[in-house]
This record gives C-alpha cells, structure tokens and sequence, in this order.
C-alpha cells in the first residue's frame, strides 16, 4: 500500500525556518507530481505548492512566494517543503500528496491528487 508519511512539523518562533519531508513507501513516485497543501484550524486546506515529476516546473500560493521553496530527491522518493520568514499566519497542518498527472495550472487543487499523507503539524508563535 502507498503511504505518504510527513515530518519536520514543529514549533517555531516568527522569522524562523522549517523544512518539512515527505517520504513515500510502496510505490516509487518518480513519474508523480507532487503537492504541499496546509489547513489552518476553522480554514480549508489550500494549496501551497507543487512540484512536476522530473522538478523543472513548480508552482507557489501568492502567500508564500518568495518564502517557501519546493523541491524533490526522486532517488529518494521525497519532497521537501523549505519554509523561510515564517509568519504567525502559516500556522497550518501540513499535508503533501501524490498525483499521477500533474498540471502546473492546476496543481494547487485537491482533487488533483491520488493520495495523501496524514499531516504534520507546524506552529509560528513566540
């Protein structure tokens, strides 16, 4: 079974940084594009980022340009999610997800995508 599973989730004082993973299992993802997404307690979850398969096309939320990097290690069937400056508001649990097709126009959308991990926890407070 394909499961995705997130890490690097913290507490983190504003202006700081964090890099979330995203490790898959069961399947190789090489050939998938790959999103962030993060839902805010009372918000929807909203599309953050993502990545096409081979890395040479990415998309970012207008929120996070310039902060927030994506990237994939295919060798390591990984995606990475660099989050600098944070701020207070990108207090969110983290999601990233697997899409067997991918659109750059799109790709900041749900139903994108086939699957999904379980979230990951990060907190922007002094």
């Amino acid at each position: 079974q394909l499961q995705l599973v997130e890490s690097g989730g913290v507490l983190v004082q504003p202006g700081g940084s964090l890099r979330l993973s995203c490790a898959a299992s069961g399947f190789t993802l090489d050939y998938y594009g790959r999103g962030w997404f993060r839902q805010a307690p009372g918000k929807e979850r909203e599309g953050v980022s993502c990545i096409s398969s081979s890395g040479g096309s990415t998309n970012y939320a207008d929120s996070v340009k310039g902060r927030f990097t994506i990237s994939r290690d295919n060798a390591k069937n990984t995606v990475y999610l660099q989050m600098n400056s944070l701020k207070p508001e990108d207090t969110a649990v983290y999601y990233c997800a697997a899409a067997s097709t991918y659109s750059s126009k799109w790709c900041r959308l749900r139903y994108e995508y086939d699957y999904w991990g379980q979230g990951t926890q990060v907190t922007v407070s002094s």
